[in-house]
């Protein structure tokens, strides 16, 4: 699928301002990959990908008419104004093409001119939910300056079914109208003579006509015995059927290889975590993972996109050594509600292995800890098993339960994936494998703070 290419002015945008040396791609649908690896896109999104990076070069242009301008922004605003981003929910780099256009606009714009009547207040939103939004992340020198409480019109939110049957409406109403302007012909309009029709132009009433003048001389033929039509009293000649074409099977979905690949492993933040009200053992963690807007069993807390994240660690680790700090999740877990509060993620923690019979929550349990330099929502993975993850894991299946036994930590105090740990994978005779591939970062490897050989989950 071809795209259109990133032009000299955004790549060098990109290079100092966004993250993950996006700035190395030209091609837009990469760029947005490589900015944000956790955001898979269809077919069509990727399309469209292209078409904005495109169409953000005419944004605010300063070589068109002002009549012109002003068309494209109020169709753009238009378009945001049930949106968060310019997919929808999805960040792409077709966001920080138009926000590289429309900053320095927006930044000259009246009170009047953003949230007036006619103000273009998405656009305005838009803007400055690029500027600040983590998901973004984008180092900026200087960021339009917006007050939220400065409002000149309050518009009403958009009721997107409410929407839907406006437009609905909206057609039926064109189509009644074609349909009465189509019964009123120019001889009753103006009180004379009907124009004389091109031909093949004939009106709908005209084609109606001749059909039933038609169908009366074959019934008049059929009665009178004429030539072309059976005889009187002939028996009529029954309409075959149509064979049924059996309906194309749906291809069944390729199933993909067991492997740790398929766990979706994020480095997470937790921004803050308190006691569950309801269970002794359980601490509420609100933990950011890079997941973007509008992502199901997702919320907002300080301007972030957060998951809600229950954990037994409560009496094992301190409270206050659970605030602020960077952990590891397990992202692609069925979420489950534990007393009363849905849970959408997972801690990767380490314990000592213990024997059959001895109590497995007894401690000690230590966090595992990504490098430094990582950030919430970078990709996690075991050296040698790299791939896409499952967008949710089918618990039917019991893929987290048949990898997790291989997770564990070397003497070295590094996190990693003991293949022998698991038959399914490890194989038999010359083609039996075996090692540990070491869990990593982009930034580096992930390590727990010194229980060696334990297990992790």
């Amino acid at each position: 699928m071809a795209t259109s290419a990133i032009d000299e002015n955004l790549t060098v945008y990109l290079k100092n301002y966004a993250p993950n040396d996006a700035s190395a791609e030209s091609d837009p649908v990469k760029a947005s990959q490589l900015l944000f690896p956790s955001a898979t896109y269809t077919e069509a999104e990727k399309v469209d990908i292209g078409q904005w990076t495109t169409t953000s070069s005419h944004i605010a242009s300063t070589t068109e008419d002002a009549a012109k301008s002003s068309e494209r922004l109020s169709s753009l605003n238009t378009h945001l104004s049930s949106r968060t981003t310019i997919l929808g929910a999805k960040p792409s780099v077709a966001d920080i093409a138009l926000y590289q256009k429309l900053a320095p606009v927006v930044s000259k714009w009246s009170v009047e001119e953003r949230t007036g009547e006619q103000g273009y207040h998405h656009i305005v939103r838009f803007v400055d939910f690029v500027q600040n939004s983590p998901v973004f992340g984008l180092k900026l020198d200087e960021k339009v300056t917006v007050d939220q409480d400065s409002v000149i019109f309050k518009i009403k939110p958009i009721d997107a079914k409410a929407e839907k049957e406006r437009k609905k409406k909206e057609k039926e109403a064109a189509a009644a109208s074609a349909a009465a302007s189509g019964s009123a012909t120019p001889s009753t309009l103006t009180g004379g003579k009907p124009a004389e029709a091109p031909e093949g132009a004939k009106g709908k009433k005209e084609k109606a006509k001749d059909k039933v003048q038609t169908a009366g001389d074959a019934i008049a033929s059929t009665v009178a015995g004429k030539s072309g039509g059976p005889p009187e009293g002939a028996p009529t000649k029954k309409k075959e059927k149509k064979e049924k074409q059996p309906k194309p099977q749906k291809a069944a979905p390729v199933e993909k290889p067991l492997s740790p690949a398929l766990i979706d492993l994020r480095v997470g933040h937790i921004l803050k975590a308190i006691a569950h009200p309801n269970a002794d053992s359980l601490y509420v963690s609100t933990i950011a993972c890079g997941d973007a807007p509008g992502t199901d069993n997702t919320s907002e807390y300080e301007g972030q996109v957060v998951r809600t994240v229950c954990s037994g660690l409560n009496g094992l680790i301190p409270l206050e050594e659970m605030q602020n700090r960077k952990i590891v999740t397990v992202c692609n877990l069925k979420p489950v509600t534990m007393r009363g509060i849905k849970s959408s993620a997972m801690v990767l923690a380490a314990s000592p292995r213990v024997k059959e019979g001895e109590d497995s929550h007894g401690g000690p349990v230590e966090l595992v800890n990504p490098p430094a330099e990582s950030k919430a929502g970078d990709r996690v993975y075991f050296e040698g098993w790299e791939g896409e993850p499952e967008a949710v894991l089918n618990p039917k299946k019991k893929v987290w339960e048949m990898i997790q036994p291989g997770f564990t930590t070397t003497d070295g105090l590094e996190v990693g994936f003991d293949v022998e740990a698991v038959p399914q994978l490890s194989g038999e005779g010359a083609d039996k494998k075996t090692g540990v591939g070491k869990l990593k970062t982009a930034a580096g490897l992930c390590t727990v703070s010194s229980l060696k050989g334990a297990t992790v989950r």
